[in-house]
């Protein structure tokens, strides 16, 4: 099956019929979620034609019918972006960028601030550039690049140092699916995935789920063991003409002091 069927499965699959108002009459389902015949009256569509959708037939999909169907699924914005990209890959011609540099300038700026951990990241999830708090934050070799990704599903060391560490796990998983799909036969990137799919029953279950996301600010609360529990902002920066690559800057969330203060630490160690 395609990407674009099994996406829509999982969506289908996530939606229960009282959620979405569809009447039962009290039978008994086979299938969890909506059926097929419910989505395509739901979009406006013959069930013939959703169930080409499901096997990977999208050349004949219009923009008023990929709207109706992500309505219908409930798509967030990040989603329909997502179908979009399934259906009409061929509007999606990227040429291979080669191997990942960073600009002088900008591991410079990154090395430089003490104040707050900033990462620079591929679209991989390599880390490409960090300053000396970045690393020690996460405890990750200076000097050595790694994979953000292929640690957290795989080092228990970073089970331990998360205290949400389901809730990170999924935001990865979310933020590979929206990558590969921005970045369609990149070999790095499937390589990572498929490792990922081998080494980790986790990740497997996560991505058979086909969860999509931007992952472009949010929380982090993290059980460190030399500073103890401190709760940090993200906020990720795409890099303009740099192949996906993206600017990650930790600070204290909220206005607890104790957090500020727990960094300024771990950067002094």
């Amino acid at each position: 099956m395609s990407e674009l069927g099994d996406f829509l499965r999982a969506r289908r699959a996530a939606l229960s019929p009282e959620e979405i108002g569809v009447p039962t009459h009290g039978a008994t389902r086979r299938v969890p979620g909506l059926r097929r015949e419910e989505v395509a009256m739901l979009a406006g569509v013959s069930t013939t034609y959703y169930a080409r959708l499901e096997q990977g037939e999208s050349h004949q999909m219009s923009d008023s019918v990929l709207d109706a169907v992500a309505r219908a699924l409930r798509l967030e914005q990040v989603e329909r972006l997502h179908l979009a990209r399934l259906a009409w890959p061929a509007q999606l011609v990227r040429r291979d960028p080669g191997p990942d540099r960073v600009r002088d300038s900008l591991r410079r700026m990154i090395e430089g601030n003490t104040e707050q951990a900033a990462g620079l990241l591929s679209r991989h999830a390599d880390l490409l550039a960090g300053n000396r708090l970045f690393h020690t934050l996460f405890g990750l070799p200076p000097g050595r690049r790694v994979n953000l990704a292929l640690w957290l599903f795989l080092d228990p060391a970073a089970r331990d140092l998360h205290v949400d560490w389901p809730a990170a796990a999924v935001k990865m998983a979310a933020y590979l699916r929206m990558t590969a799909s921005e970045w369609p036969g990149d070999p790095e990137l499937a390589a990572v995935i498929g490792e990922l799919s081998i080494g980790s029953a986790e990740f497997a279950e996560l991505w058979a789920r086909h969860p999509v996301r931007e992952c472009l600010h949010g929380e982090y609360a993290l059980r460190h063991p030399q500073v103890g529990e401190l709760t940090l902002a993200e906020e990720a920066l795409v890099v303009p003409d740099a192949a996906g690559q993206r600017l990650v800057v930790l600070t204290p969330a909220g206005s607890d002091p104790e957090w500020a203060a727990r960094l300024r630490l771990l950067g002094s160690l």
